[in-house]
């Protein structure tokens, strides 16, 4: 693509600062076609107890889109019940040198256009036909933070993460809701959504060997089988001062439930730290009936020395293949009360093991 960023990926470190070049296309290193860039945005009203996402995935060297736009709350969590839900999958991208930086995603896709480079956004959406509209402004409240290459979750992405100061208008049905609150955002580019490589079949007793730390609830060890794909994705913020963003590492989870966190940040007074790996951890409690997140116990450290104890609550959930949930979190930390996310993301199958177990009788 004309005037695409280079790709860095092999040249970076976690200190390494992202560049206006960023805001825009990379160069695919190569013509693989399930070379991926993404771009999403969240937001959220905790009177409402909502969420919402706006999330693309180009396809570049096929020259595809898939994007979906989704508003949830505690009325309905799957697609048919939530207050709005719609994606269109491989949508031809016609322009040959589109710009992430001011693109209408085709396919009546959302609008993004950047204001200030790495910093400031507008995004746009409307539905006419469902009395359906998102306008947003998202300003920056620091620079995009990087995580470490070549660790879990994403061992080939380039990602980062940016919380900012979402303000704008839902429109719900003739209904106008304001939107004030501080949310995620976040990019990747990289090979993501390739077949899985063919494995030999299990043996007896594969399932067991997954787990690195056996023992605990039976719920609890098939959660923490390695290899099944498990991402969890955790963040909390009471503004632009307080707050916290994690990955979960939950196969390396303990027999008590514990797991550890990798990339992110603990944000006090204003001042972001990366997260201290060896002294991070959550302890996640599920709802017997869905399986999917209800409470957890959050313990943060940071590279300074820096503690904060977070718990929270989920408030309502969106769930697009039945598996694990996306859940709007209430949090409580310093203090303060604070808003964000549980992503909870699941192979199906694998999903529906734990939550037999978790729903056992004998």
């Amino acid at each position: 693509m004309a005037q695409a960023a280079p790709d860095t990926r092999l040249q970076v470190s976690a200190d390494t600062p992202f560049v206006p070049a960023d805001d825009n296309f990379h160069q695919p290193p190569s013509d693989d076609p399930y070379w991926t860039e993404t771009t999403w945005w969240s937001f959220n009203v905790p009177e409402r107890k909502l969420g919402c996402w706006l999330h693309a995935a180009f396809n570049t060297n096929r020259g595809t889109v898939t994007w979906r736009v989704y508003v949830w709350d505690p009325s309905g969590a799957d697609p048919d019940r939530a207050l709005y839900f719609r994606t269109a999958a491989d949508v031809p991208i016609a322009d040959p040198a589109p710009d992430l930086r001011d693109i209408t995603i085709p396919g009546g896709g959302f609008r993004v256009k950047m204001l200030r480079p790495m910093r400031d956004y507008r995004i746009e959406f409307d539905d006419a036909a469902a009395d359906f509209a998102v306008h947003l402004n998202f300003s920056g409240v620091h620079d995009p933070r990087r995580y470490t290459p070549g660790e879990p979750p994403f061992m080939e992405h380039a990602h980062y993460d940016q919380l900012g100061h979402v303000t704008g208008r839902l429109t719900l049905s003739e209904e106008q809701v304001d939107i004030d609150c501080y949310s995620i955002r976040d990019r990747s580019w990289s090979p993501r959504g390739a077949p899985a490589a063919s494995k030999p079949a299990a043996k007896s007793g594969d399932a067991q060997s997954r787990v690195r730390h056996p023992g605990g609830p039976r719920w609890r060890e098939i959660e923490r089988e390695r290899g099944r794909g498990r991402i969890q994705y955790i963040f909390g913020h009471a503004g632009p001062d307080a707050g916290f963003l994690a990955f979960v590492r939950v196969a390396d989870g303990d027999a008590d439930g514990w797991s550890p966190l990798n990339h992110g940040w603990l944000l006090r007074d204003g001042r972001f730290e990366r997260l201290d790996k060896a002294a991070s951890r959550m302890r996640n409690y599920r709802d017997p009936q869905t399986g999917w997140s209800a409470h957890m116990d959050v313990h943060l450290t940071d590279l300074t020395g820096r503690t904060m104890n977070a718990e929270g609550f989920s408030v309502s959930h969106i769930t697009e293949r039945g598996a694990g949930s996306t859940a709007l979190m209430r949090w409580e930390f310093d203090g303060q009360l604070g808003w964000g996310e549980d992503q909870d993301i699941w192979h199906p199958k694998h999903f529906a093991r734990m939550r037999a177990a978790l729903q056992a009788l004998r």
